[in-house]
């Protein structure tokens, strides 16, 4: 069976006889021919695969017959093939769509490669990522076996990530379950070791456990301030590791990026782990020193002073000379006033923290909207919108104003999120809170206790108490809550919902990104 059909337009055509055959040998299919006109008829009467195309012949030019075949929708490749090496033709070319460029003379190998990579680069490109994931598998499961710390669990995380990007762009679907099998098995042993050694990493000083949330501004951050210097903050809310690497690419133009892992604080939700960032406390220091911060209220109210948190911890951590600015942006609207502002707050010695809100309300939004439902039906489908988002976003506009203005950025986010598929029913008082991946309330109790990382004393969490008989718990893996007595409607709501405040590593496995310009 041929590979393909190509149609070679070039008035030398005779002289191309050794890379005529040499595609042949290789399996594909060659018609040739001598001037634009026959190409134009030809591609009425028959389906091609590419076209390699002279730009100097007798009458028409290969120019105008690339445009022609443009303008008739034809989206097959086109290879312009020609003497001249003006930077003016390069541009035209690609100006019209041409998909590749060649300077005669050619060899017939540099033809065969070319050809290769346009017609047959996609499906090797998925063999060969299958055959390196297939490889790779029996290595992974021994990994597994013996991972033991969160450095072993986040890593083997963070490749899972990587083979499931890498196999998606390649096009490679038959590997799927596998992945998502993978993924499950690394969700419940990662959730054992959180309940196991999640205080040991509160408490103890050391190397113990990872960097969290508490750990970002003075580890990172503060590096990038001084006299003189301006450094920006960019957390966006509800960012996994998974969609901050498909947008990553978006950024290696303008800057050199380095990338580490912290853990989010738990619960992996906005009023503890951005309060974390912003203040560098855990949440019982933050309720020491503002008494009454988590009383009961609206989890929003929560997070109204991070732009005290935020000044107070810069001054602590690099000073009283250096500015500090913040804002937190939901809309369009309100980014496009940001930006207008930014300049004024990326000079002289300051601090600029942004916050944006876009990809929590998504998946929030999910829950709710059977449109947002449709369109972000899965893992892939929700990175692909936080890419669309992040592409014409006020956040892309402040880190090329960072950027073009020589400034650092820190990229990172409070906690990420999980697909949740099984309800967890949970017997509470009215008086519980009503998340549905972490609750605090008294006398809880839950109808399968492997589902949950329960704690009575919120001093092993650091968390701020909430009187007495009052329970802390936590969903494990892709668990969620549901209540007795509206059980079916729960579980009809919010299964197959993206949920975070819980234990798995797609909440707490989180980037921090230094981002320095290129010069």
């Amino acid at each position: 069976m041929s590979k393909g059909r190509i149609l070679w337009v070039d008035d030398e055509v005779d002289r191309l006889r050794p890379h005529t055959l040499l595609l042949i040998r290789e399996g594909y299919h060659v018609d040739a021919v001598m001037n634009g006109a026959d190409a134009l008829e030809l591609l009425e009467q028959a389906d091609y695969d590419l076209i390699l195309l002279d730009e100097q012949m007798p009458g028409l030019r290969g120019m105008e017959v690339l445009g022609a075949i443009r303008a008739a929708g034809r989206d097959l490749p086109v290879v312009m093939v020609t003497k001249s090496e003006a930077a003016e033709t390069l541009h035209e070319a690609l100006g019209r769509r041409a998909d590749d460029y060649i300077v005669k003379p050619t060899s017939p190998r540099q033809i065969l490669s070319v050809v290769t990579r346009l017609l047959a680069g996609a499906g090797l490109r998925q063999q060969q990522a299958a055959r390196e994931f297939t490889t790779r598998f029996g290595e992974l499961r021994d990994a597994m076996i013996s991972a033991d710390s969160w450095q072993d669990w986040a890593g083997l995380y963070s490749e899972l990530v990587d083979w499931d990007l890498r196999l998606e762009e390649a096009g490679e679907s038959g590997l799927a379950e596998t992945i998502d099998a993978l993924y499950a098995d690394v969700r419940r042993s990662y959730s054992e070791l959180v309940v196991e050694r999640y205080s040991e990493w509160l408490h103890e000083e050391g190397e113990v456990g990872p960097p969290l949330s508490v750990d970002i501004m003075e580890r990172f951050f503060a590096p990038l301030l001084g006299e003189g210097k301006s450094a920006l903050l960019l957390v966006i809310d509800c960012l996994r590791l998974d969609q901050w690497r498909a947008i990553r690419p978006l950024l290696s133009d303008l800057f050199e990026v380095e990338e580490v892992l912290y853990s989010s604080l738990l619960p992996t939700a906005t009023p503890f782990s951005r309060n974390a960032i912003f203040s560098g406390m855990f949440p019982d220091e933050i309720e020491e020193s503002r008494p009454g911060w988590y009383d009961a209220g609206s989890e929003a109210g929560y997070n109204t002073f991070e732009d005290e948190l935020f000044a107070a911890h810069v001054k602590e951590l690099a000073g009283p000379d250096v500015r500090t600015h913040y804002e937190k942006v939901f809309s369009a609207d309100q980014g496009e006033a940001m930006l207008g502002r930014l300049a004024g707050y990326l000079s002289g010695s300051s601090a600029t923290a942004l916050v944006f809100g876009f990809v929590d309300l998504l998946t929030h939004g999910r829950s709710e909207s059977r449109l947002i439902w449709e369109v972000a039906r899965d893992n892939s489908a929700l990175r692909a919108l936080t890419v669309s988002w992040f592409e014409r976003s006020a956040a892309f506009g402040a880190v090329k104003e960072a950027a073009r203005r020589g400034v650092p950025v820190l990229l990172t986010t409070d906690h990420g999120s999980v697909h949740c598929n099984r309800p967890l029913t949970i017997y509470a008082h009215r008086d519980a809170t009503p998340n549905l991946r972490y609750k605090f309330g008294r006398d809880m109790r839950v109808d399968n206790r492997s589902g949950v990382f329960a704690v009575n004393d919120p001093v092993q969490l650091r968390l701020p108490p909430r009187g007495f008989h009052a329970r802390y718990m936590m969903c494990r893996d892709d668990y969620f809550f549901v209540y007795p007595t509206k059980l079916r409607e729960y579980q009809g709501r919010y299964r197959d919902s993206f949920l975070h405040g819980g234990v798995s590593p797609e909440e707490m496995v989180l980037p921090v990104a230094l981002l320095t310009p290129r010069s």
